[in-house]
């Protein structure tokens, strides 16, 4: 009867451990930016997620081919970086449908915020913020198929 159970409660944990990672994969793929001039494709690491520049309209240099560089990174070692396939979403974690504790790198302005991201309507709530969240600013980006 034991053996039953003990079946019983690591079926139902395996039940419930596979769908919770359906849903934290459901982030996975190419997003457009609100502002519709950048697209970042999100992936998994290990059970962290991460989010990368794959296009832009202002991400070349002239010559359309030559990616510009991390120029208003405040670290001056890190301006020599080109802003294509740069990492900007970095570190998050799911948990209960949000992905959270991770950090945003926002190129334009060269500073970096902490972050959550929510899916909502086959939209991301993407929520910057220093400090505590209610102190911050969301912007939302649509899915690419």
């Amino acid at each position: 009867m034991q053996k039953l159970a003990l079946s019983i409660i690591l079926f139902i944990f395996s039940i419930t451990t596979f769908a919770q990672v359906g849903d934290a994969d459901k982030i996975l793929g190419e997003w457009l930016n609100e502002e519709k001039d950048g697209k970042i494709e999100i992936y998994k690491t290990g059970n962290s997620y991460f989010g990368k520049i794959i296009w832009g309209n202002n991400i070349f240099e002239d010559d359309s081919k030559t990616s510009k560089k991390d120029v208003k990174n405040p670290d001056d070692k890190l301006q020599s970086r080109t802003l294509l396939n740069m990492v900007i979403l970095s570190d998050f974690q799911f948990s209960d449908g949000i992905w959270d504790n991770g950090k945003i790198y926002d190129p334009k302005s060269g500073k970096t915020y902490n972050c959550t991201i929510k899916l909502k309507d086959d939209k991301l709530e993407i929520r910057g913020y220093v400090g505590i969240s209610l102190l911050g600013h969301s912007t939302y980006w649509g899915r690419l198929e």
